[in-house]
């Protein structure tokens, strides 16, 4: 089949096809006018690669993925399962660093919000150095509404 057939079956993009055949995860025989051939195989192994790539696995860690599909034996599986724990230790990782920071957000959040209700109960100063000394560290942080 032609690549446009194969990224229809697939549910993918051309261009994704072409991506995979660069990262060396997918190949394809050439005819003599130079069109890509796919086998029904393809469509299968493009399933395969989309589902590692809905998993967050960059095109590097797939391809060394691949021999355990290619290729299964007990060594290319052990292997293929200890990648798959340093992956899943680095997306806790990056779980982690997002959960402090959406708490550190919260925090701002809630300042900014304490700051703008002070705001609206203060009465308006006068004096140029009142101001300064009543600010606060998210002071800049301008009022909604």
């Amino acid at each position: 089949m032609r690549i446009g057939e194969l990224a229809a079956r697939a549910g993918v993009s051309v261009r994704s096809l072409r991506y995979y055949e660069q990262q060396r995860l997918l190949t394809s025989t050439r005819t003599p006018s130079g069109q890509r051939q796919y086998t029904e195989h393809d469509v299968d192994r493009v399933h395969f690669i989309q589902g590692l790539y809905a998993a967050n696995l960059s095109s590097g860690t797939i391809a060394e993925l691949m021999p355990c599909r290619d290729a299964p034996s007990e060594h290319n599986s052990d292997a293929t399962l200890e990648r798959l724990a340093r992956e899943r230790e680095r997306i806790t990782a990056q779980i982690d660093d997002l959960l402090r920071a959406r708490d550190t957000l919260d925090r701002l959040v809630a300042a900014a919000r304490a700051y703008r209700e002070s705001l609206l109960h203060s009465a308006p100063v006068a004096d140029e150095s009142a101001v300064t000394q009543n600010s606060t560290p998210l002071s800049p942080v301008p009022a909604s509404g």
